[in-house]
Protein backbone atom coordinates (compact mmCIF):
# COMPACT_ATOMS: atom_id res chain seq x y z
CA UNK A 1 0.00 0.00 0.00
CA UNK A 2 1.31 3.44 -1.25
CA UNK A 3 1.72 5.29 2.62
CA UNK A 4 1.30 8.80 0.60
CA UNK A 5 -2.68 8.30 0.24
CA UNK A 6 -5.35 10.07 1.43
CA UNK A 7 -5.52 9.00 5.34
CA UNK A 8 -9.38 9.84 5.46
CA UNK A 9 -11.30 6.61 5.01
CA UNK A 10 -14.59 6.22 3.68
CA UNK A 11 -16.67 6.44 7.05
CA UNK A 12 -18.66 3.29 5.27
CA UNK A 13 -16.06 1.11 4.68
CA UNK A 14 -15.84 -1.40 7.42
CA UNK A 15 -13.46 -3.25 9.35
CA UNK A 16 -12.86 -6.35 8.43
CA UNK A 17 -11.00 -9.24 10.15
CA UNK A 18 -8.82 -11.28 7.83
CA UNK A 19 -6.18 -13.56 10.08
CA UNK A 20 -5.84 -15.11 13.43
CA UNK A 21 -2.78 -16.50 14.76
CA UNK A 22 -2.48 -18.35 17.83
CA UNK A 23 -0.22 -20.14 20.65
CA UNK A 24 -2.33 -21.70 23.00
CA UNK A 25 -2.70 -25.30 24.72
CA UNK A 26 -2.78 -27.82 22.18
CA UNK A 27 -3.64 -25.37 19.47
CA UNK A 28 -0.66 -24.40 16.96
CA UNK A 29 -2.95 -22.80 14.00
CA UNK A 30 -6.46 -21.29 13.93
CA UNK A 31 -7.43 -24.78 11.97
CA UNK A 32 -6.79 -26.44 15.46
CA UNK A 33 -8.35 -23.36 17.51
CA UNK A 34 -11.58 -23.76 15.25
CA UNK A 35 -11.52 -27.97 15.73
CA UNK A 36 -11.22 -27.23 19.74
CA UNK A 37 -13.45 -24.70 19.75
CA UNK A 38 -16.39 -25.85 17.25
CA UNK A 39 -16.26 -29.35 18.46
CA UNK A 40 -16.29 -28.30 22.06
CA UNK A 41 -12.98 -30.45 22.86
CA UNK A 42 -11.56 -28.83 26.07
CA UNK A 43 -7.30 -28.51 26.47
CA UNK A 44 -7.68 -27.55 30.41
CA UNK A 45 -5.78 -31.07 31.20
CA UNK A 46 -3.98 -31.67 34.97
CA UNK A 47 -2.13 -29.21 36.62
CA UNK A 48 1.71 -29.64 36.08
CA UNK A 49 3.10 -27.38 38.12
CA UNK A 50 5.10 -28.56 41.46
CA UNK A 51 4.66 -25.29 42.70
CA UNK A 52 0.97 -25.68 43.24
CA UNK A 53 1.46 -28.40 45.31
CA UNK A 54 4.15 -28.04 47.79
CA UNK A 55 1.77 -24.81 48.33
CA UNK A 56 -1.08 -26.51 48.96
CA UNK A 57 -3.56 -24.79 46.67
CA UNK A 58 -6.61 -26.90 45.65
CA UNK A 59 -6.06 -26.13 42.31
CA UNK A 60 -5.62 -28.95 39.63
CA UNK A 61 -6.57 -28.29 36.49
CA UNK A 62 -5.28 -25.36 33.80
CA UNK A 63 -5.19 -24.71 30.03
CA UNK A 64 -1.54 -25.28 29.80
CA UNK A 65 0.59 -23.93 26.85
CA UNK A 66 3.53 -27.03 28.18
CA UNK A 67 6.92 -26.38 25.90
CA UNK A 68 7.57 -23.54 23.25
CA UNK A 69 9.11 -24.95 20.00
CA UNK A 70 11.19 -21.61 19.28
CA UNK A 71 13.34 -22.82 16.49
CA UNK A 72 10.01 -24.32 14.66
CA UNK A 73 7.64 -21.24 15.74
CA UNK A 74 10.41 -18.49 15.22
CA UNK A 75 12.83 -19.98 12.44
CA UNK A 76 13.68 -16.39 11.52
CA UNK A 77 14.97 -15.41 14.85
CA UNK A 78 18.33 -15.73 15.91
CA UNK A 79 18.70 -18.15 18.86
CA UNK A 80 20.82 -15.06 20.72
CA UNK A 81 17.88 -13.30 20.73
CA UNK A 82 15.51 -15.89 21.84
CA UNK A 83 17.62 -17.04 24.82
CA UNK A 84 17.07 -13.40 25.93
CA UNK A 85 13.13 -13.89 25.94
CA UNK A 86 10.71 -15.39 27.74
CA UNK A 87 7.88 -17.14 26.76
CA UNK A 88 4.83 -14.51 26.69
CA UNK A 89 7.54 -12.62 24.17
CA UNK A 90 8.19 -15.46 22.01
CA UNK A 91 4.40 -16.62 22.01
CA UNK A 92 3.37 -12.99 20.80
CA UNK A 93 5.81 -12.53 18.32
CA UNK A 94 4.68 -16.39 16.94
CA UNK A 95 0.82 -15.36 17.01
CA UNK A 96 1.36 -11.77 15.41
CA UNK A 97 3.81 -13.52 12.58
CA UNK A 98 1.11 -16.10 12.22
CA UNK A 99 -1.79 -13.35 12.29
CA UNK A 100 -0.02 -12.06 9.05
CA UNK A 101 0.71 -14.86 6.98
CA UNK A 102 -3.07 -15.98 7.67
CA UNK A 103 -4.14 -12.77 6.22
CA UNK A 104 -2.06 -13.47 3.52
CA UNK A 105 0.06 -10.94 3.89
CA UNK A 106 3.81 -10.52 3.56
CA UNK A 107 6.33 -8.33 5.16
CA UNK A 108 6.82 -5.22 3.15
CA UNK A 109 3.16 -5.50 1.77
CA UNK A 110 2.11 -2.55 3.95
CA UNK A 111 3.87 0.31 4.95
CA UNK A 112 5.92 0.02 7.53
CA UNK A 113 4.08 3.00 9.44
CA UNK A 114 0.67 2.05 8.49
CA UNK A 115 1.26 -1.39 10.40
CA UNK A 116 0.11 -1.48 13.81
CA UNK A 117 0.09 -3.30 16.85
CA UNK A 118 -1.92 -3.18 20.23
CA UNK A 119 -1.81 -6.04 22.68
CA UNK A 120 -2.95 -6.72 26.36
CA UNK A 121 -1.79 -8.38 29.31
CA UNK A 122 -3.53 -8.13 32.67
CA UNK A 123 -0.58 -8.74 34.35
CA UNK A 124 2.58 -8.76 32.07
CA UNK A 125 5.38 -11.43 33.05
CA UNK A 126 4.31 -11.93 35.90
CA UNK A 127 6.31 -15.28 36.04
CA UNK A 128 9.71 -13.83 35.61
CA UNK A 129 8.76 -11.47 38.63
CA UNK A 130 7.96 -13.81 40.70
CA UNK A 131 11.06 -15.59 39.83
CA UNK A 132 12.62 -13.00 40.63
CA UNK A 133 11.65 -12.03 43.81
CA UNK A 134 12.54 -15.31 45.15
CA UNK A 135 15.37 -16.30 43.27
CA UNK A 136 17.71 -17.67 45.76
CA UNK A 137 21.32 -15.65 46.77
CA UNK A 138 23.35 -17.89 43.81
CA UNK A 139 20.88 -16.65 41.18
CA UNK A 140 21.09 -13.53 39.42
CA UNK A 141 17.74 -13.09 37.71
CA UNK A 142 19.37 -9.69 36.29
CA UNK A 143 22.49 -11.32 34.26
CA UNK A 144 22.31 -9.74 31.33
CA UNK A 145 20.59 -6.08 31.74
CA UNK A 146 18.53 -6.72 28.05
CA UNK A 147 18.01 -9.78 29.31
CA UNK A 148 16.23 -8.45 32.84
CA UNK A 149 14.76 -5.43 30.65
CA UNK A 150 12.96 -7.55 27.97
CA UNK A 151 11.68 -10.15 30.18
CA UNK A 152 10.17 -7.60 32.87
CA UNK A 153 8.20 -5.23 30.85
CA UNK A 154 4.87 -5.77 30.31
CA UNK A 155 5.04 -4.05 26.72
CA UNK A 156 8.17 -6.00 25.45
CA UNK A 157 6.24 -8.51 23.83
CA UNK A 158 4.25 -6.04 21.40
CA UNK A 159 7.27 -4.08 20.76
CA UNK A 160 9.84 -7.01 20.06
CA UNK A 161 6.91 -8.40 17.93
CA UNK A 162 7.05 -4.75 16.05
CA UNK A 163 10.82 -5.60 15.38
CA UNK A 164 10.06 -8.81 14.09
CA UNK A 165 7.69 -7.75 11.60
CA UNK A 166 8.58 -4.25 10.64
CA UNK A 167 5.59 -2.54 12.06
CA UNK A 168 6.06 1.50 12.59
CA UNK A 169 2.97 2.25 13.05
CA UNK A 170 0.97 2.61 16.75
CA UNK A 171 2.44 0.01 19.04
CA UNK A 172 1.19 -0.45 22.60
CA UNK A 173 -0.30 -2.90 25.22
CA UNK A 174 -3.26 -2.44 27.60
CA UNK A 175 -3.71 -3.73 30.48
CA UNK A 176 -7.49 -3.75 31.67
CA UNK A 177 -7.99 -6.83 33.37
CA UNK A 178 -10.32 -9.26 31.40
CA UNK A 179 -11.92 -6.64 29.12
CA UNK A 180 -8.78 -6.05 28.06
CA UNK A 181 -8.33 -8.18 24.69
CA UNK A 182 -11.42 -5.90 23.59
CA UNK A 183 -9.76 -2.83 24.58
CA UNK A 184 -7.35 -3.58 22.45
CA UNK A 185 -9.76 -4.62 19.51
CA UNK A 186 -11.62 -0.86 20.21
CA UNK A 187 -8.40 0.72 19.92
CA UNK A 188 -7.84 -1.01 16.38
CA UNK A 189 -11.27 0.25 14.98
CA UNK A 190 -10.54 3.68 16.27
CA UNK A 191 -6.98 3.44 14.25
CA UNK A 192 -8.65 1.89 11.04
CA UNK A 193 -11.62 4.38 10.88
CA UNK A 194 -9.58 7.44 11.32
CA UNK A 195 -6.90 6.48 9.09
CA UNK A 196 -4.05 6.20 11.17
CA UNK A 197 -3.46 2.34 9.80
CA UNK A 198 -4.17 0.17 6.90
CA UNK A 199 -3.45 -3.08 9.22
CA UNK A 200 -3.32 -3.31 12.96
CA UNK A 201 -2.40 -6.75 14.73
CA UNK A 202 -4.99 -6.53 17.92
CA UNK A 203 -4.03 -9.47 20.41
CA UNK A 204 -3.41 -10.51 23.96
CA UNK A 205 -0.99 -12.86 25.73
CA UNK A 206 -1.38 -13.96 29.39
CA UNK A 207 0.62 -16.75 31.75
CA UNK A 208 -1.40 -16.23 34.54
CA UNK A 209 -0.91 -19.97 35.93
CA UNK A 210 1.28 -19.23 39.27
CA UNK A 211 0.20 -19.57 42.78
CA UNK A 212 0.46 -15.91 42.74
CA UNK A 213 -2.13 -16.02 40.39
CA UNK A 214 -4.61 -18.54 41.53
CA UNK A 215 -4.03 -17.04 45.67
CA UNK A 216 -6.05 -14.16 44.62
CA UNK A 217 -8.56 -16.05 43.28
CA UNK A 218 -8.86 -18.23 46.12
CA UNK A 219 -8.96 -15.22 48.51
CA UNK A 220 -12.59 -14.55 46.74
CA UNK A 221 -14.31 -17.96 48.07
CA UNK A 222 -15.60 -21.13 46.93
CA UNK A 223 -16.87 -21.05 43.45
CA UNK A 224 -14.71 -18.55 41.51
CA UNK A 225 -11.69 -21.01 40.86
CA UNK A 226 -12.46 -24.77 39.95
CA UNK A 227 -11.29 -27.15 42.45
CA UNK A 228 -11.86 -29.96 40.08
CA UNK A 229 -9.29 -33.16 40.37
CA UNK A 230 -10.77 -36.50 39.05
CA UNK A 231 -11.72 -34.77 35.76
CA UNK A 232 -9.84 -31.68 34.26
CA UNK A 233 -11.77 -31.17 31.54
CA UNK A 234 -14.83 -30.84 32.65
CA UNK A 235 -13.36 -27.99 35.66
CA UNK A 236 -15.48 -25.33 33.94
CA UNK A 237 -19.03 -25.57 33.61
CA UNK A 238 -20.95 -22.63 32.22
CA UNK A 239 -24.29 -21.54 32.74
CA UNK A 240 -24.84 -25.25 35.01
CA UNK A 241 -26.52 -25.51 38.14
CA UNK A 242 -23.09 -27.82 39.22
CA UNK A 243 -20.51 -24.82 38.26
CA UNK A 244 -17.28 -24.61 40.52
CA UNK A 245 -15.35 -21.74 38.83
CA UNK A 246 -12.88 -21.07 35.99
CA UNK A 247 -9.64 -23.34 35.10
CA UNK A 248 -6.52 -20.67 34.60
CA UNK A 249 -5.17 -20.45 30.75
CA UNK A 250 -2.31 -19.28 29.59
CA UNK A 251 -1.05 -18.33 25.69
CA UNK A 252 -1.09 -15.93 22.62
CA UNK A 253 -3.37 -14.67 20.29
CA UNK A 254 -3.71 -12.12 17.78
CA UNK A 255 -6.17 -10.93 14.98
CA UNK A 256 -5.27 -8.99 11.59
CA UNK A 257 -7.37 -6.34 11.37
CA UNK A 258 -8.01 -4.08 8.31
CA UNK A 259 -10.90 -2.04 6.15
CA UNK A 260 -12.99 -4.12 4.26
CA UNK A 261 -11.89 -2.19 0.85
CA UNK A 262 -8.45 -2.79 0.82
CA UNK A 263 -8.82 -6.84 2.32
CA UNK A 264 -11.01 -6.96 -1.05
CA UNK A 265 -8.80 -5.53 -3.36
CA UNK A 266 -6.07 -8.22 -2.58
CA UNK A 267 -8.44 -10.93 -2.57
CA UNK A 268 -8.06 -11.81 0.76
CA UNK A 269 -10.50 -14.20 2.80
CA UNK A 270 -12.65 -12.07 5.18
CA UNK A 271 -13.79 -14.17 8.60
CA UNK A 272 -16.08 -11.22 9.58
CA UNK A 273 -16.59 -7.84 9.82
CA UNK A 274 -16.75 -5.75 13.54
CA UNK A 275 -19.28 -3.61 13.48
CA UNK A 276 -18.64 -1.87 16.17
CA UNK A 277 -17.30 -1.28 20.30
CA UNK A 278 -18.31 -0.03 23.05
CA UNK A 279 -16.72 0.29 26.66
CA UNK A 280 -18.85 0.68 29.58
CA UNK A 281 -17.75 1.62 33.22
CA UNK A 282 -20.38 0.99 35.61
CA UNK A 283 -18.51 3.09 37.95
CA UNK A 284 -20.02 1.85 41.06
CA UNK A 285 -18.43 -1.17 42.58
CA UNK A 286 -14.94 -2.37 42.46
CA UNK A 287 -15.35 -6.14 42.10
CA UNK A 288 -19.69 -6.74 41.55
CA UNK A 289 -21.08 -5.90 38.48
CA UNK A 290 -24.89 -5.13 37.81
CA UNK A 291 -27.08 -8.16 38.47
CA UNK A 292 -30.50 -7.15 37.29
CA UNK A 293 -29.28 -6.98 33.66
CA UNK A 294 -29.99 -2.75 32.89
CA UNK A 295 -26.57 -2.71 32.67
CA UNK A 296 -25.38 -4.48 29.99
CA UNK A 297 -28.28 -4.95 28.00
CA UNK A 298 -28.15 -0.69 27.33
CA UNK A 299 -24.29 -1.42 26.48
CA UNK A 300 -25.26 -4.21 23.81
CA UNK A 301 -28.61 -2.20 22.02
CA UNK A 302 -25.83 0.96 22.27
CA UNK A 303 -23.23 -1.17 19.63
CA UNK A 304 -26.25 -2.28 17.65
CA UNK A 305 -27.72 0.85 17.76
CA UNK A 306 -24.51 2.28 16.12
CA UNK A 307 -24.35 -0.20 13.41
CA UNK A 308 -28.03 0.37 12.63
CA UNK A 309 -28.72 -2.88 14.06
CA UNK A 310 -31.41 -4.11 15.97
CA UNK A 311 -31.38 -6.65 19.08
CA UNK A 312 -33.85 -9.18 17.64
CA UNK A 313 -31.67 -9.44 14.67
CA UNK A 314 -29.01 -11.35 17.42
CA UNK A 315 -27.78 -14.79 15.90
CA UNK A 316 -25.27 -15.80 18.92
CA UNK A 317 -23.77 -14.12 21.84
CA UNK A 318 -20.81 -15.40 22.96
CA UNK A 319 -20.58 -14.69 26.58
CA UNK A 320 -17.93 -13.88 29.20
CA UNK A 321 -19.01 -17.52 30.72
CA UNK A 322 -16.50 -17.57 33.57
CA UNK A 323 -18.70 -20.47 35.06
CA UNK A 324 -19.18 -18.22 38.29
CA UNK A 325 -22.30 -17.98 40.14
CA UNK A 326 -22.57 -13.69 39.37
CA UNK A 327 -21.41 -13.57 36.07
CA UNK A 328 -23.71 -16.39 34.81
CA UNK A 329 -26.30 -14.62 36.37
CA UNK A 330 -25.83 -11.39 35.04
CA UNK A 331 -25.78 -12.40 31.43
CA UNK A 332 -28.82 -14.27 31.23
CA UNK A 333 -30.93 -11.58 33.20
CA UNK A 334 -29.52 -8.99 30.64
CA UNK A 335 -30.65 -11.35 27.54
CA UNK A 336 -33.93 -11.36 29.39
CA UNK A 337 -33.57 -7.25 29.74
CA UNK A 338 -32.61 -6.97 25.82
CA UNK A 339 -35.27 -8.59 24.52
CA UNK A 340 -37.93 -8.39 27.16
CA UNK A 341 -40.73 -9.40 25.25
CA UNK A 342 -39.36 -13.08 24.43
CA UNK A 343 -39.34 -16.37 26.13
CA UNK A 344 -36.40 -18.06 27.60
CA UNK A 345 -36.78 -20.52 24.80
CA UNK A 346 -36.91 -17.24 21.78
CA UNK A 347 -33.47 -15.73 23.16
CA UNK A 348 -30.55 -16.21 20.55
CA UNK A 349 -28.45 -18.97 21.48
CA UNK A 350 -25.61 -17.96 24.07
CA UNK A 351 -22.30 -19.45 25.01
CA UNK A 352 -18.90 -19.57 26.51
CA UNK A 353 -15.34 -21.06 25.20
CA UNK A 354 -13.97 -20.83 28.73
CA UNK A 355 -14.15 -24.67 28.96
CA UNK A 356 -12.02 -24.99 26.14
CA UNK A 357 -9.01 -22.21 26.85
CA UNK A 358 -9.68 -21.65 31.01
CA UNK A 359 -9.90 -17.95 32.27
CA UNK A 360 -7.06 -15.97 29.99
CA UNK A 361 -8.10 -12.43 31.27
CA UNK A 362 -6.56 -10.29 29.32
CA UNK A 363 -6.67 -12.32 26.24
CA UNK A 364 -9.75 -13.64 26.81
CA UNK A 365 -11.81 -10.84 24.55
CA UNK A 366 -9.25 -11.80 21.70
CA UNK A 367 -10.21 -15.89 22.12
CA UNK A 368 -14.12 -14.37 22.03
CA UNK A 369 -13.88 -12.52 19.05
CA UNK A 370 -11.97 -14.99 17.03
CA UNK A 371 -14.35 -18.10 17.95
CA UNK A 372 -17.33 -15.76 17.38
CA UNK A 373 -15.94 -14.43 13.56
CA UNK A 374 -15.03 -18.23 13.29
CA UNK A 375 -18.47 -19.36 13.83
CA UNK A 376 -19.77 -16.42 11.68
CA UNK A 377 -17.47 -17.39 8.98
CA UNK A 378 -18.28 -21.15 9.36
CA UNK A 379 -22.20 -20.64 9.63
CA UNK A 380 -21.75 -23.40 12.89
CA UNK A 381 -22.57 -22.53 16.15
CA UNK A 382 -19.75 -23.96 18.93
CA UNK A 383 -21.15 -25.90 21.57
CA UNK A 384 -20.85 -24.67 25.60
CA UNK A 385 -19.04 -27.80 26.58
CA UNK A 386 -19.62 -29.02 30.16
CA UNK A 387 -23.00 -27.98 29.98
CA UNK A 388 -25.30 -30.43 31.50
CA UNK A 389 -27.85 -29.53 34.03
CA UNK A 390 -28.76 -25.92 33.74
CA UNK A 391 -29.05 -23.30 36.40
CA UNK A 392 -32.72 -22.70 36.97
CA UNK A 393 -31.83 -18.63 36.60
CA UNK A 394 -29.88 -19.64 33.44
CA UNK A 395 -32.11 -21.88 31.68
CA UNK A 396 -32.06 -21.27 27.78
CA UNK A 397 -30.67 -21.99 24.80
CA UNK A 398 -26.58 -22.60 25.28
CA UNK A 399 -25.87 -25.14 22.45
CA UNK A 400 -25.47 -27.85 24.93
CA UNK A 401 -26.24 -30.49 22.34
CA UNK A 402 -22.77 -29.77 20.21
CA UNK A 403 -21.97 -28.20 17.14
CA UNK A 404 -24.98 -26.13 15.23
CA UNK A 405 -24.96 -25.61 11.57
CA UNK A 406 -27.21 -22.39 11.44
CA UNK A 407 -27.52 -19.28 9.23
CA UNK A 408 -27.09 -16.00 10.95
CA UNK A 409 -25.33 -12.75 10.47
CA UNK A 410 -24.96 -10.99 13.63
CA UNK A 411 -23.37 -12.10 16.44
CA UNK A 412 -22.41 -10.01 19.87
CA UNK A 413 -19.06 -10.97 22.18
CA UNK A 414 -19.02 -10.32 26.06
CA UNK A 415 -16.81 -9.12 27.98
CA UNK A 416 -16.65 -8.03 32.37
CA UNK A 417 -13.51 -7.04 34.37
CA UNK A 418 -12.99 -6.40 37.94
CA UNK A 419 -13.34 -2.33 38.36
CA UNK A 420 -16.72 -2.17 36.86
CA UNK A 421 -15.87 -2.65 33.36
CA UNK A 422 -18.76 -4.25 30.71
CA UNK A 423 -17.22 -4.51 26.55
CA UNK A 424 -19.46 -5.07 23.95
CA UNK A 425 -18.25 -5.93 20.30
CA UNK A 426 -20.78 -6.58 17.77
CA UNK A 427 -19.83 -8.64 14.64
CA UNK A 428 -21.53 -9.85 11.21
CA UNK A 429 -21.25 -12.54 8.50
CA UNK A 430 -19.21 -10.86 5.70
Amino acid sequence: MDSSRDPSPDPSDPVVLTGIGCVLPGTPDVHAFWSHVSTGTSQVTRLEKPAFAAAGLPVHAAAQLGAFDTAARLPDLAPAHAAKYNRDILATMAAVGDALADAGITRGQIAPERLSIVQSSSRGPLSWWAETITSGPEQDPYAGKATAMFRGLAGCPATLAAIAVGAKGLVTTVSSACVGGHHAIGLALRELRSGSADVVLAGGHEFPITPEVARCYLGLGDGVLSPEREDPATAVRPYDRDRRGFALGEGAMTLCLERESSARARGARIYARVLGHRAFNEAHHATSMDLVGDVTASVVSGVLDDAGRKPEEIGYVCGHGTATRYNDLAESRALRRLLPHHDDADLPPHGSNKPIYGHTFGMAGIINVAATSLMLHHQRLAPTANHRTPDPECDHDHVAEGPRDTEFDLAVSLSFAFGSQTSVMALEHA
